[in-house]
């Protein structure tokens, strides 16, 4: 998803190959693609690379991309393709993309057949195993691990760091994916190299204890703690960063009690958050009946940073329960026990759903680079 690119553009082949053959001579096997990455060019640059080392010494990952809201799904023929593309004749890992919030209704749909079709190329070996990815709340990951999708799936790809531990509630999907034992597999582990750039103060304190170490780095050590981790996942643009994982995974070295103080409070550091403390008071007097607990927690989460798991969540809602639904009365103010004033968080929440790229026009756009270079 993050190769390097030429002025252009276009993924840089010849740094790619360099990476991905460091990475390999070095014990890495594990490589992740999917249909819209670059424009669909991501499949195909890998599957090229890949085929230059002998197919056991590789496991590659692919995506069906029912999370986009295409006018038609064609399950059969975007398999196909996939494989063409990336040169194989199976995937060691598949994955239904993003199953959340906004995609279940198509994912569930009978019209495309998704479920069924995937499970039956697993039957038939050219899908080793088969899984799904989620940008969910917690609460709506257990409602599809309840589901159909929850009987079929052998492990769970979800967005997993020391900042959305709390920020996104991981920690409960952790708990979660372990109580049903499912294997985890981690993505946005430096949450788009945000967590490679804590700060000034953190990165100091970092220093001081681990000289020359990355602040990259002290992220990924973090998984060594966490229980159901099998598989982290590191958008890689240059060949620095790969020596330096590398370097990183190449020992057991999990993070002391200091270091992982220095990580929560860092963690706290970047939120910025609204001391929202989810007791629901504030619901029962709204007019216009708003989870208002439910849009801090976007707004907490888009005010640290833009990121597209708020968005879709919002994106989903009925246009009477989304901020801009928000009468301005006041009165979850006056029950507020925390003091938060709530029209102003949801003001400024409707204001920056407005501003950032909304889930539906991405996908679109999304649909229409592959369907022209299909």
């Amino acid at each position: 998803m993050r190769f390097p690119l030429r002025e252009d553009k276009t993924i840089d082949k010849e740094a790619t190959a360099q990476m991905v053959d460091y990475a390999i001579r070095h014990g890495v096997n594990y490589f992740d693609t999917a249909l819209p990455y670059h424009g669909g060019n991501s499949e195909t640059v890998i599957g090229e690379i890949l085929s230059r080392y002998p197919r056991e010494s590789w496991l590659l990952a692919d995506k069906f991309p029912g999370h986009q809201h295409s006018r038609t799904f064609d399950p059969k023929g975007t398999f196909e393709r996939q494989l063409e593309k990336c040169r194989v004749d199976y995937f060691d890992f598949y994955l239904y993309h993003n199953i959340c919030e906004n995609s279940l209704d198509d994912y569930m749909n009978p019209r495309w057949g998704i479920l069924e079709y995937f499970a039956e190329q697993r039957r038939l070996g050219r899908i080793r195993h088969l899984g799904f990815s989620s940008h969910a709340t917690a609460e709506n990951l257990e409602k599809i691990l309840d589901g159909p999708y929850g009987e079929v799936a052998e492990f769970v790809q979800i967005q997993l760091n020391y900042l959305d531990w709390t920020l996104q509630d991981a920690r409960r999907k952790v708990e979660i994916l372990n109580k049903r034992g499912i294997p985890i597999i981690v993505m946005e582990p430096v949450r788009g190299g945000r967590l490679a750039h804590p700060g000034e103060a953190a990165e100091q304190r970092m220093q001081a204890l681990r000289p020359g170490e990355s602040a990259a780095s002290w992220a990924f050590r973090w998984f060594q703690d966490i229980p159901g981790v099998k598989i982290v996942l590191s958008g890689m643009t240059q060949m620095d960063q790969v020596v330096d994982n590398v370097r990183t995974f190449s020992r057991p070295d999990p993070l002391s009690a200091e270091e992982r103080q220095v990580l929560d409070e860092a963690a706290e550091g970047m939120k910025n958050s609204v001391p929202c403390t989810g007791c629901r008071y504030c619901c029962a007097g709204c007019p216009a009946e708003l989870d208002i607990p439910g849009l801090l927690a976007e707004y907490n989460d888009l005010r640290t940073m833009f990121s597209h798991t708020p968005m879709m969540r919002l994106e989903q809602l009925p246009d009477d329960k989304k901020p801009h639904a928000c009468l301005g009365c006041g009165a979850c103010m006056q029950i507020c026990p925390q003091g938060i004033r709530i029209p102003d968080a949801l003001a400024d929440l409707a204001a920056l759903y407005d501003k950032y790229p909304k889930w539906s026009d991405i996908c679109e756009e999304r649909n229409r680079i592959v369907e022209a270079g299909a």
